[in-house]
């Protein structure tokens, strides 16, 4: 609340976290629901969403009575659909600067509806969007600099092979405790921060008019 009074987007807060633990990477790749990415450009931080990634995958799998696309083995089966893989990486949105942000709204009423339409197989779905997703992901990489990759959709082994033949960077997969909780372990540093009263919300990330101490401090006595 306090960053959007400020004009900024009220997020992402993650990469302040990024900039403090782990600036030996020159991107912090979080691939969950959503990828979004963080890096130093010109001497600030700056971090969006690239793309949909298991919000879409799981819709689609969940249909063959499973939960999750077990290391990416039915998108692997598939094939891609070039024509629909055209269609969404030329969406408006992969057009538009930073800061940017998509939500469930935006998959609903722009993902599904496009993907539909060409009534594919499961794994022929999986396999293209898959495609799309690591195609988004890697032109996101200006340089070759080393990247650190957290999030459920690092067990997507295709994506991380595409991923890693498309941007010939060096993608580092960390141990499981870094993949399932940095974004619990950065939440606990913005709350330290708060404490000492020092920057916790980076407005070269949010677009807020300046970078702020965010967040309440409750007295439970």
């Amino acid at each position: 609340m306090q960053d959007v009074s400020l004009g900024g987007q009220g997020a992402p807060l993650v990469p302040i976290g990024d900039e403090l633990l782990f600036s030996e990477f020159a991107y912090c790749l979080n691939l969950g629901g959503f990828s979004n990415i963080s890096t130093q450009l010109n001497d600030e931080r700056i971090a969006y969403d690239v793309c949909p990634v298991n919000i879409v995958l799981n819709h689609y799998v969940q249909q063959l009575g499973v939960p999750y696309d077990d290391g990416g083995k039915t998108a692997a089966s598939g094939k891609v659909n070039l024509t629909l893989l055209e269609r969404l990486n030329a969406l408006e949105f992969y057009q538009l600067s930073y800061p940017k942000s998509l939500g469930l709204e935006w998959v609903q009423q722009t993902i599904f509806p496009l993907i539909d339409a060409y009534k594919l197989a499961t794994p022929n779905i999986l396999r293209t969007f898959v495609e799309h997703c690591a195609i988004q992901i890697s032109k996101q990489f200006y340089n070759k600099g080393s990247v650190l990759v957290t999030g459920g959709g690092m067990y997507n082994l295709l994506l991380i092979d595409r991923i890693k033949s498309l941007s010939g960077n060096d993608i580092h997969l960390p141990e499981p405790n870094l993949i399932e909780f940095k974004e619990a372990l950065i939440f606990g540093l913005l709350g330290v921060l708060k404490l000492r009263g020092e920057v916790n919300v980076l407005a070269s990330v949010t677009g807020a008019k300046k970078n702020h101490s965010s967040g309440v401090v409750f007295n439970c006595n």
